[in-house]
């Protein structure tokens, strides 16, 4: 039994810093190709749409609606459609606000979920690209312009945009902070392999005709922007990033929303995966189907299982622990202290853990440099570091476990 979980650590060690390693020398590979967009002919802009979905916002929907007033973009080719889906609070109301400005369209249907409110506003719009802002997100002035100079590709049939926590303020914010900014690095260099598998939500546009080619938005275990994007990967439709196109969302301060988001996006990942398994390990899906999904899939098992091993280690060995640190002249008296370093056991475990931890770093610091973030405090690492570790397992275990017995999770 000891063996064999030693094997298993192993072997999500080298998985994980395997991949690690990749996508690092993936990204120095292709750094000196990455460019900010160019001026373009204001002619040549096409016509935009931009759907924002609400249910019950009444708290959040004027700054969301405001800052896309306020995009760098010729408005007489702007629209903003704004689908109420069946909100119960007063959302509809206030938004009554803004029903005689030219740019905006105000819709009310019955609650559906946001995959219908996205499918209405597709069905009611003409413009060249369609895209979508949450109804709790924000975006920089000049995101439309940098996002729209990509589709000069005439091979390109999405973009997606880089996303940042709004303001964080207490400790689970700021670890998310730290996870949205591995996630601009990991979208910027899975852009390089042509391996995105979600289109997030916020901000992410395509061309009319993906939908004309592909059909609109589907029910997908509260993912659709996964399901989308792995939809277009099975149809050869390109999907990259605009790393400087900034899109603000006001992330969950508390651990009960933090917890059901993970649990949201977790589930949601495996189960596309799982629905879309016909890509896996295919020539034809190239680095999505050889590597990308098959690893993401893979550490998630990976991780729960060492967490296991983990846990079953620790609740055997802690007592020997404490004999241990005795026997070592470990003194927990005060003001005595001592210890010898000859003692830390340098064995393969910690020299590949510590190695892994190196190029994690690396990857947030980068993804911090592509959200034009500086390193001002170091606050924001140390909660990852620390907490992140022992909270993720927690909605790990629930989303697999959601999984194998079919059970949905729910959007709110």
């Amino acid at each position: 039994m000891f063996e064999l979980s030693n094997l298993l650590v192993y072997f999500s060690l080298f998985i994980s810093v395997f991949f690690e390693v990749f996508l690092l020398l993936t990204f120095l590979e292709h750094r000196t190709t990455i460019q900010s967009h160019q001026k373009m002919n204001p002619n040549s802009f096409p016509t935009a749409t931009i759907v924002v979905p609400c249910f019950n916002e009444e708290a959040s929907i004027f700054g969301t609606i405001e800052s896309l007033l306020a995009l760098d973009y010729p408005k007489d080719k702007l629209k903003i459609m704004i689908v109420d889906d069946g909100s119960t609070d007063n959302s509809w109301n206030l938004i009554q606000k803004y029903k005689d400005n030219p740019v905006i369209e105000l819709y009310k249907k019955e609650n559906g979920g946001k995959h219908t409110a996205l499918n209405f506003a597709i069905s009611h719009s003409q413009s060249e690209i369609l895209g979508c802002l949450d109804a709790d997100s924000f975006v920089a002035p000049n995101a439309l312009k940098k996002i729209v100079w990509h589709f000069e590709d005439p091979t390109v049939m999405s973009v997606v945009p880089s996303i940042k926590v709004f303001e964080p303020k207490n400790v689970f914010q700021k670890i998310q902070k730290v996870q949205y900014e591995w996630g601009i690095f990991m979208r910027k260099t899975l852009s390089f392999l042509n391996a995105l598998y979600v289109t997030p939500g916020p901000f992410s546009f395509f061309r009319r005709e993906v939908f004309e080619k592909i059909g609109p938005y589907r029910q997908a275990h509260n993912t659709e922007d996964c399901e989308m994007a792995l939809r277009m990967q099975r149809n050869h439709l390109k999907i990259t990033n605009c790393h400087d196109a900034y899109i603000y969302t006001v992330s969950p301060s508390k651990f009960k929303a933090l917890y059901r988001q993970q649990l949201r996006w977790v589930y949601g990942t495996l189960k596309n995966i799982i629905d879309y398994r016909d890509l896996l390990m295919k020539k034809e899906y190239g680095n999505l189907g050889f590597l990308v999904l098959p690893v993401v899939f893979i550490s998630a098992v990976s991780a729960l299982i060492v967490t296991i091993l983990f846990l079953a280690r620790a609740s055997i060995h802690l007592e020997q622990f404490f004999v241990n640190l005795r026997n070592i002249n470990f003194n927990f008296g005060w003001p005595e202290f001592s210890f010898d370093w000859f003692y830390i056991k340098t064995d393969f475990h910690l020299i590949v853990g510590l190695a892994a931890f190196m190029i994690v770093i690396s990857i947030i610091l980068i993804g911090k440099k592509l959200a034009g973030e500086k390193l001002h405090s170091a606050t924001d690492l140390i909660y990852f570091f620390i907490i992140y570790p022992f909270i993720a397992p927690i909605w790990l275990f629930k989303a697999f476990y959601n999984v194998l017995t079919d059970k949905k999770t729910v959007w709110r």
